[in-house]
């Protein structure tokens, strides 16, 4: 999956860079001024697309990675502490038991 994220970044780097240049010679001709500026705004998203593409999701999308880690980290503590508060409430049972059994 990674190689096929890659290639499809390479090939829209080059797409992206060929509109870039195309929009360049249009902004060069005076008269195709107003198509050779949306040109190079699109070639420049097309440019940023595909270095998303190229880079690991770690750096692509950090937030959502943070985001994800967290809620992983959230998940894994609140199993935890549920576990300890399950444990502490089985041996105050135990020892309230153990107290009515002395005193009967």
């Amino acid at each position: 999956m990674r190689l096929l994220r890659g290639l499809l970044g390479a090939v829209l780097w080059i797409l992206a860079s060929v509109l870039g240049l195309v929009g360049l010679v249009l902004c060069v001709t005076v008269i195709l001024l107003p198509v050779g500026i949306p040109l190079l705004g699109i070639a420049r998203r097309l440019i940023t697309s595909a270095v998303r593409l190229m880079l690991p999701r770690s750096l692509a999308h950090p937030i959502d990675e943070v985001s994800r880690t967290v809620t992983k980290k959230g998940r894994r503590a609140r199993s935890v502490t549920s576990n300890a508060a399950d444990k502490a409430g089985e041996k105050i049972h135990k020892v309230a038991r153990a107290g009515d059994k002395l005193l009967a």
